[in-house]
């Protein structure tokens, strides 16, 4: 008792020092005087959620990703109260964190369409059922991509009225099969490879002008083929579809969990079927020239749920990369 009230005094002979110098009335002596300095000297905790210097470490990495990137986000478990799961989001899409050497991680991605940053939650549970929600702020670097002209069927550049209905349709397809991968565990593992030997052709983000009229950007990225050349399925997954569509012709999508999509458009043969579930490397189908298309070659894409992304990204993932 004696050392509280020890305590108490000289707690209020700062407070009254403290007004002082800052020109205020000394507040009335009592527990309000003991929590003013209790907190300018650093004795009174922080509220929950609110996150503090002392807080867990998070990182990401490219440090500065660019838009419509991949990034690895990562929560460290052992700092801080003892973290026990981490869920949370990064521009709007759930991310999916797994533990690894002390580290918590996932893979997030950011929009081709942000600027200045994206903004990640993240939501920490720890022993006992306590929760403290981080919010961080990830600075994002422009993409710079060139432009170029094509040729191709007016049909394609200006759909004839008659297909408005099954446009719709398959924009909606697409749009669920992005949104339902965050529904699916993981199943990839290890690695992505490459779904043909050679270099990128045309890259990811390229601005187009099809017949001098329509103006799109490149949201894939392409390799050289001849017509029934293989094509390779990049991870492991489960075969979501197979079959046309309009634009992209002939298309496999494999879904590979915990927000993760890929496909592979213009087809001339698909040697999968819905339902099946694929190995990182296996044969799914063969080059060809189907949908909008200038000539054969496979169309790579890859999208985060809602996000489509830079399929190139997906080769520079590696969830066990040493962190910080």
């Amino acid at each position: 008792m004696a050392m509280f009230v020890a305590m108490f005094t000289l707690a209020d002979t700062i407070a009254n020092r403290l007004f002082g110098m800052l020109k205020l009335q000394p507040m009335r002596q009592g527990f309000g005087t003991f929590a003013v300095v209790a907190t300018c000297l650093g004795l009174a905790q922080a509220a929950p959620g609110q996150g503090t210097a002392a807080g867990p470490s998070v990182v990401w990495r490219p440090a500065l990703p660019m838009q419509g990137a991949l990034v690895l986000l990562g929560v460290q478990a052992s700092s801080h109260g003892g973290v026990r799961a981490v869920h949370g989001e990064l521009a709007g899409q759930a991310l999916h964190f797994e533990l690894h050497e002390g580290w918590f991680r996932a893979i997030g991605a950011v929009p081709l369409s942000a600027s200045g940053r994206v903004r990640a939650r993240l939501v920490l549970e720890r022993a006992g059922g306590a929760r403290d929600t981080l919010i961080r702020s990830l600075p994002i670097a422009t993409r710079h991509a060139p432009s170029e002209r094509l040729q191709t069927n007016p049909d394609f550049v200006q759909p004839p009225e008659s297909l408005a209905s099954r446009l719709q349709s398959e924009r909606d397809l697409v749009r669920r099969l992005k949104r339902h991968t965050h529904d699916r565990p993981r199943l990839w593992s290890g690695p992505f490879v490459a779904p043909r030997p050679g270099p990128v052709t045309d890259g990811f983000g390229v601005s187009r002008v099809f017949n001098g009229r329509l103006r799109s950007r490149h949201l894939g990225a392409d390799f050289d083929g001849g017509i029934g050349d293989s094509v390779l399925a990049t991870n492991r997954g489960v075969v979501v579809y197979a079959g046309p569509l309009y634009f992209n012709g002939t298309t496999v999508f494999i879904d590979h969990g915990a927000g993760l999509l890929s496909a592979y458009l213009h087809l001339s043969r698909v040697l999968v079927a819905p339902g099946d579930t694929v190995s990182t490397g296996q044969l799914i189908g063969l080059v060809g020239a189907t949908g909008r298309v200038t000539g054969p070659h496979l169309h790579w894409f890859a999208s985060y749920g809602d996000i489509t992304v830079d399929p190139v990204d997906l080769l520079r993932i590696d969830l066990e990369q040493p962190l910080p």
